[in-house]
């Protein structure tokens, strides 16, 4: 069973009275560190032990800054993506989003510390990801909307054929430099250069917390239609509440894509609904 089916089973024994509520949370903890330690296992570098100190220190490697500005920067990202996006985005218009997400190196930051686990567990959900794959026998992998390629540092560690797409030019740069610091292989495609995703290709795809910040999500979703393969697996989270701290999330009304996932033939195959909320959809 992955993580969320293994805890909603366990709240069910709770609800029967079989078990408590402290032995729930204690077989909860177990549950999700064994998750984090997979994906801490993926992305630590040598010496480190620590994720965000590691984390932390890789990017500042990159970026020739120090752990302490680098976590600084890291720890007012988000609020600087929000005043970025007010002063550059006009709202609706594909090219001034396309430019806002091209030209951020703040994006570096806010997704490195949304990695680090310390503000919440949800990059677990690409461990997730990874065994849901790995129990379908899938072996060639695309994450769409990549960011900072950590999903393909876990993917490509456990062996996956690895592809990241995105629409920024300075994330693919960083996630490049990542997978090959680790001489770890993958292809990389720029979305917005006409970069172009390769038909009937992938086993599985993620796309994690992406689908909210596209001008255009269903043609999106045809896109992934045509780059999977006869029987493949779409992995993504098709759901974002109003965050006012976020305005890049444009997208809170998903039916339309609901039916076009209809419509493309997909069938939903799993849904976490106790964690994060992410589905899975096969194609047929």
């Amino acid at each position: 069973m992955l993580l969320p089916d293994q805890l909603k089973a366990l709240w069910q024994h709770v609800e029967q009275q079989e078990l408590s509520q402290d032995e729930f949370q204690s077989e909860h903890d177990r549950l999700l560190a064994t998750s984090r330690d997979i994906w801490q296992g993926a992305l630590c570098l040598e010496p480190h032990r620590d994720l965000p100190e590691s984390l932390l220190a890789e990017l500042g490697a990159y970026l020739h800054e120090d752990a302490a500005e680098i976590q600084r920067r890291c720890l007012h990202a988000l609020a600087s993506l929000k005043d970025d996006w007010e002063r550059q985005v006009v709202p609706g218009d594909r090219r001034s989003v396309e430019q806002y997400y091209d030209a951020s190196e703040t994006l570096l930051y806010e997704l490195t510390w949304w990695h680090t686990l310390s503000e919440d567990s949800t990059p677990l959900a690409y461990v997730t990801a990874l065994q849901f794959a790995q129990q379908h026998g899938c072996r060639s992998y695309l994450d769409f909307g990549a960011g900072v390629g950590a999903g393909g540092v876990l993917f490509a560690r456990h062996g996956f054929e690895v592809t990241l797409a995105d629409i920024s030019s300075p994330l693919l740069r960083f996630s490049r430099w990542r997978l090959e610091r680790r001489a770890l292989p993958a292809r990389y495609v720029d979305l917005k250069n006409g970069g172009q995703l390769p038909g009937n290709t992938f086993d599985i795809i993620t796309a994690m917390d992406v689908f909210e910040h596209l001008v255009d999500p269903v043609a999106t979703l045809e896109q992934l239609w045509e780059t999977l393969k006869p029987g493949g697996f779409l992995f993504a989270r098709l759901a974002a509440e109003i965050d006012e701290t976020r305005p890049q999330h444009i997208v809170q009304d998903f039916e339309p894509t609901f039916a076009r996932l209809r419509t493309l033939g997909f069938t939903q195959v799993w849904q976490d609904d106790w964690l994060w909320g992410h589905r899975v959809f096969r194609k047929s």
